[in-house]
């Protein structure tokens, strides 16, 4: 880049121009919401039949485009806007260093060199003549020390200050040169297809461009302010309120994983970020499996027809070896996501509210925290913590539970508005008899959930802060007995069902007002004298220590009747007491709770 193409160089053209793709990108947004919440919802609750089915499908594909294309012009704005900022600060080097050499009484010439007057040292009697001298860029050691030498002997005072004017001078031109050279590939590298299916490998793109302008644009990235290091829900709340639309754009396009994961941020930005991960996790998945070979028959006929009458084919076994523990994770994957999905598809199917995904992510186990109705605006919100085997891929039986209760505990709210979340924020125990009995995954996990309880009373904007209820599920509720026992609790009520203990020996140590801890132990259930003794906590009774769980009367919580429910699973099932009841604690209508006699 020349000297004059820098002088004229308009960051603000280019500032305005990502105002315009954000303009357009936050159009496409609300398309998109438009599509899902109101149009979609329209059509699913008036319209039935296979034409019906045909349009709603085609408005998930649409609603798909615009999502693609509000991320695209996400990054396309912050790429211009890094590329403004680099050249920017060029410019402003250049600038100064030009307006240096005039206030010492050189001249800029057009080709970045410098001329400087006639003059002098002290002592000398001839007057030197002025010149012109081309400065230099990135200089080494040997080099400036030989520059310095050149000053000293040169019998012009002004020559040592033109050359230092025309070095910065050649300083600022080769870094607007670099920032040129680094920004166009990125920015080319943006274009979208030119079809009208937004498919797997548009999103995978996506991956890549993010990673591409993130690269290129660390210094602009660098200069925005960071959220806050260990920062509370609070503390990140106070960081996204304050930052520019412009800077929330940018952190959305290059970080969403992270804008996603933080507790306090408002749920329509966690969310816009987490989709954004959702969508590209969900293509870099289904890409990776489509290269995968087909899994070829396990077992095949024993020839000679003795016994067994099968065995295990030996291409099954190689292919098992080469793929099969990566299938597995990405079909693990795969199936959690097309359950987080299918939920929000069903939006508006019976009153169901638009689904928030407020926490993902694809590693180990996977994780996921999906809320049925907006907790920053409901009156009544549910956060519901699954136990033992809960994994990404059996993320859909437990974002079922939570939309039935949502269902139930909307019925009774009198019109006010409801939240339930299913909460899959730490790495469950995968196996009951190897994990479930250590309680190592419940306190390492209830720290977050401390964090997002917090986070849910930060972000609340009802008067009353909202009414917060904490639900667990077997070895759920361990954890959250070990997030009151740990911290503080931010609940107003708590609820277990199928507990095998929660490290805590008496309802009192719950963090949460008394009388406001609820219990269900329906017929039938193992798990809550199973695990009494490896996660009950302990009374001083009979002259020596008692695993007390929340079924033991000493415990001191509400035994809520389950009714028709048996077994550890059926808590949840519709038309029962113990659904029934949840939702009653969930809403505030402890009258309506039915206490075992």
């Amino acid at each position: 880049m020349d000297l004059a193409t820098l002088k004229a160089f308009k960051p603000s053209e280019y500032e305005e121009a990502a105002d315009g793709y954000r303009a357009t990108g936050d159009m496409a947004s609300e398309a998109k919401d438009a599509i899902d919440h109101r149009i979609g919802l329209g059509l699913r609750s008036e319209v039935k039949g296979d034409a019906a089915g045909a349009a709603h499908e085609q408005l998930k594909k649409l609603s798909s485009n615009f999502h693609y294309v509000q991320t695209e012009c996400g990054l396309v704005s912050t790429a211009l806007n890094g590329f403004a900022f680099d050249i920017a600060v060029a410019k402003r080097k250049l600038e100064a260093a030009m307006e240096d050499a005039r206030a010492d009484g050189c001249t800029v010439n057009a080709n970045g060199s410098v001329s400087y007057p006639a003059g002098k040292k002290p002592g000398d009697e001839k007057t030197a003549d002025g010149g012109t001298v081309s400065g230099s860029s990135g200089g080494s050691p040997t080099s400036d020390a030989l520059e310095r030498q050149a000053v000293n002997i040169h019998p012009n005072p002004h020559y040592g200050k033109a050359l230092e004017y025309a070095n910065r001078i050649a300083d600022a031109l080769e870094e607007a040169t670099d920032a040129d050279t680094k920004w166009a590939p990125k920015l080319r590298a943006l274009k979208a297809d030119d079809d009208l299916e937004v498919s797997h490998r548009d999103w995978a793109d996506v991956k890549s461009d993010t990673g591409g302008v993130r690269e290129a644009g660390k210094s602009y990235f660098d200069s925005l302010p960071e959220p806050p290091k260990d920062g509370t829900p609070k503390d990140n709340a106070a960081w996204w309120k304050g930052l520019s639309p412009e800077e929330q754009a940018a952190h959305l396009a290059l970080n969403a994983a992270a804008v996603g994961a933080l507790d306090g941020l408002p749920a329509e930005s966690r969310d816009e970020a987490n989709r954004m991960v959702l969508a590209q996790s969900r293509a870099h998945v289904e890409l990776e499996l489509a290269k995968i070979p087909p899994e070829p028959t396990r077992y095949s006929p024993n020839p000679n027809g003795t016994y067994p009458a099968v065995i295990q084919n030996s291409s099954w076994t190689k292919w098992n070896e080469k793929y099969g523990e990566r299938f597995a994770q990405l079909t693990k994957s795969q199936d959690g996501m097309k359950s987080i999905q299918e939920r929000f598809d069903a939006t508006g199917e019976n009153g169901l509210p638009p689904a928030y995904l407020l926490g993902f992510d694809t590693e180990k186990n996977g994780r996921a925290i999906v809320a049925n109705g907006n907790p920053d605006t409901a009156a009544h919100t549910a956060v519901y913590v699954p136990g033992t085997t809960s994994n990404l891929g059996g993320i859909g039986g437990d974002i079922g539970r939570m939309t039935d209760l949502w269902r139930e505990s909307d019925a009774m709210a009198g019109g006010k508005e409801v939240s339930t979340i299913t909460w899959l924020g730490y790495d469950a125990p995968q196996s009951v008899v190897k994990d479930a009995p250590f309680r190592h995954y419940a306190d390492d996990g209830a720290p977050k959930f401390n964090q997002f309880m917090d986070g849910l009373n930060v972000a609340n904007s009802t008067d009353s802060g909202g009414h917060h209820t904490a639900i667990g599920h077997s070895y759920g509720t361990t954890l959250i007995g070990s997030a009151a026992r740990q911290g503080e609790l931010n609940a107003d009520d708590v609820v277990f069902a199928g507990s095998p203990g929660v490290q805590v020996g008496e309802a009192s140590q719950m963090d949460v007002p008394k009388g406001h801890v609820w219990n269900e132990e329906a017929e039938g259930d193992p798990v809550p004298d199973l695990g009494r003794f490896g996660h009950g906590g302990s009374q001083w009774r009979f002259g020596g220590g008692v695993a007390i769980i929340p079924s033991d009367e000493l415990f001191g919580a509400n035994q809520m009747t389950t009714g028709e429910s048996e077994g550890h699973s059926e808590y949840w099932d519709r038309d029962t007491d113990s659904l029934r009841n949840q939702a009653a604690v969930v809403t505030g209508q402890y009258g309506k709770v039915k206490i075992e006699e």
